[in-house]
């Protein structure tokens, strides 16, 4: 942790949203003094006022610590390389066009890494009226479950919350091709290209 990068964080972010130290401390309860001695990297917020003040200036708790936000290089989005995170605790799912910062039950998530199908794994993708109909062999349990399928192209997704004791069986609108994505905490993150 540097003090001064910290300070040099929280006064730029701090006159992006304009305000000023007064507005920022009367928002603290804390006199705009603290804020000023901050911001001059004489001293850093205490750990009770971290997670009020990184919400306020709207950064991470982690970036407000280093001193700085990391910001992602702009790539021509492709959403077949969409980016997701999925809480172990809840099942929560995120889905981010690149890399993110997430954190749900108090855990920072990392990116789950998509695992080609294999042929045993894989979804039957069958075609009915104008459709596609997916089905598949998954234990669908409360212990484990298909908790969501994606359907991605290079510019859509189809998204689709499945639940336990259900079958395992849904339709996606039919496209020429795609990748089809599917989730269990058992295993994983899997895919399989659909044409």
């Amino acid at each position: 942790m540097n003090c001064s990068e910290a300070g040099a964080l929280i006064k730029k972010r701090r006159t992006e949203l304009g305000l000023t130290q007064k507005a920022l401390a009367d928002k603290m309860n804390i006199s705009d003094k603290t804020v000023s001695k901050w911001e001059r990297g004489l001293g850093f917020p205490d750990v009770n006022l971290i997670s009020e003040l990184a919400e306020i200036l709207s950064v991470s708790i982690e970036s407000l610590i280093m001193g700085k936000c990391e910001q992602n290089e702009f790539k021509e989005i492709n959403m077949k390389n969409n980016v997701y995170y999925i809480c172990r605790q809840c099942g929560s799912i995120t889905v981010s066009t690149g890399k993110a910062e997430i954190t749900c039950c108090g855990e920072k998530l990392e990116p789950a890494e998509p695992k080609k199908a294999a042929e045993e794994q894989k979804l039957t993708v069958s075609p009915v009226e104008n459709e596609w109909l997916v089905t598949g062999d998954c234990p669908m349990t409360k212990e484990d479950y298909v908790s969501f399928a994606a359907f991605v192209t290079a510019e859509t997704i189809y998204m689709i919350k499945l639940y336990p004791e259900w079958d395992l069986c849904f339709r996606l609108p039919c496209r020429t091709s795609g990748k089809l994505l599917w989730y269990s905490k058992k295993q994983g993150l899997l895919f399989q290209y659909v044409r």
